[in-house]
């Protein structure tokens, strides 16, 4: 057993450069320090887990908890007091309580329950896109990628149609993380706003319930109690705001790399039996949730053959392990056709007990966004071909996606 005794600072993980490219920063440190010590901009003790075995083991091992009471100084150290009172879900629990809260809501999101929802979903797609101006530079991902997802799941939440612009302002305030007071305040402001948002919207149910998610949870917590009031109002903000950046995000970057290799997208338009397999293999080769969300050590834990300190935080880098040679025969390799179906082992939407309950949701919003926006514009292409792609810039990497995807639609190649 090893411990590193130099910690790697999270600069080189912010800067622009890495932004854009992210994977040779990783292909080292999955070869020379794969469980590495890290001084991020919170300043409290993480470490980061690269390779794909290390990190399919932590994300299921108990004694990384996901409980943040448990931690809750560093807590407070890197989010404030007031995510607190929207964080009292199943993402930030251990068994029993994560085991309760997931049971309450897991039914609603199996492959038969979201596949019922596919001519909606489709409906949604139709919607967006004939709104879209074609022949003329549109951005893809406030046109597009953003509003599918939180349509949806406002669907199924169940929130009105008018109110729905304002939950994506303050998802988005929420979603950038920053460290300045300035932004911290922001942040404070729009989760309290968001938290008051659903109390009173929860409140609106009780009144006049309807045929949604948010109605049926709201109903189960005053019928046996099977959630507090705060663990509800949390759940739903949990439900909105995993449900959006991630699958925004995701299909933003699927659009990008499918343009920048037109084989790839030929195979997929001229074989459909292709899309299923190519939404796995986007996932993988550059999925939109770079590094699961935190855990905490409740004991000292070996892992790679270093030594985690009890207390220490955990960063599992997705986004790394699903480039790992160990695991993917030329990983840095987009291919829709990858033999053995091998994109089915990624860890893009985690493993273990937190693995993503709305993976079902996410894979269907991409097929049909996909299929049908290359359907209908076969001739798609960047709306600057010479211009670089710009990804975000966050204070640690959490999410990856772009900034901004400007296109051009033609109906026609």
């Amino acid at each position: 057993m090893t411990t590193t005794q130099d910690p790697v600072t999270a600069a080189e993980r912010c800067t622009a450069d890495f932004r854009r490219n992210p994977h040779p920063v990783y292909a080292s440190l999955r070869d020379t320090a794969p469980v590495c010590p890290m001084k991020p901009p919170h300043g409290v003790e993480t470490y980061l887990i690269t390779r794909y075995e290390d990190a399919r083991a932590a994300l299921s091992d108990p004694r990384l908890s996901k409980d943040m009471y448990g931690a809750m100084d560093a807590y407070r150290r890197i989010f404030g007091d007031s995510s607190v009172s929207l964080d009292d879900n199943m993402l930030n629990a251990d068994a029993p309580k994560h085991t309760r809260l997931r049971r309450l809501v897991n039914s609603e999101f199996t492959p038969r329950r979201v596949e019922a929802l596919r001519p909606k979903i489709q409906d949604i797609v139709d919607q967006l896109l004939d709104a879209c101006p074609t022949g003329e530079p549109v951005d893809l991902l406030p046109a597009f990628a953003f509003p599918l997802p939180i349509t949806v799941i406002c669907e199924l939440l169940g929130v009105p149609a008018e109110e729905r612009p304002h939950m994506q302002r303050l998802s988005t305030t929420v979603a950038q993380t920053g460290f300045s007071k300035e932004s911290k305040q922001a942040q404070q402001k729009a989760e309290e706003d968001l938290h008051s948002y659903f109390t009173q919207l929860i409140a609106r149910k009780r009144e006049r319930p309807g045929e949604d998610l948010l109605s049926a949870l709201t109903e189960a917590r005053d019928k046996d109690g099977g959630l507090s009031e705060n663990e509800l109002v949390s759940t739903a903000f949990l439900l909105m705001f995993a449900g959006h950046k991630t699958t925004a995000y995701l299909i933003g970057n699927a659009v990008h790399h499918l343009m920048a290799n037109p084989a790839q997208l030929r195979a997929v338009r001229e074989n459909p039996e292709l899309v299923g397999p190519a939404v796995e293999e986007l996932v993988r080769y550059d999925g939109s949730v770079e590094s699961a969300t935190f855990r905490f050590a409740t004991e000292d834990v070996e892992i790679g053959g270093t030594r985690i300190p009890k207390g220490a935080l955990v960063q599992i880098s997705l986004l790394s392990a699903n480039r790992d040679p160990r695991k993917f025969e030329s990983p840095d390799e987009f291919d829709v056709r990858r033999p053995g179906n091998a994109q089915s082992g990624h860890l893009g939407f985690g493993h273990g007990s937190h693995y993503c309950l709305g993976a079902p949701l996410a894979r269907l919003e991409m097929q049909l966004a996909l299929t049908t926006l290359f359907g209908r514009f076969p001739a798609i292409a960047p709306a600057d071909p010479s211009a670089e792609a710009k990804w975000m810039e966050v204070p640690f990497p959490a999410f990856r996606g772009l900034a901004e995807l400007p296109v051009v639609l033609c109906p026609e190649s």
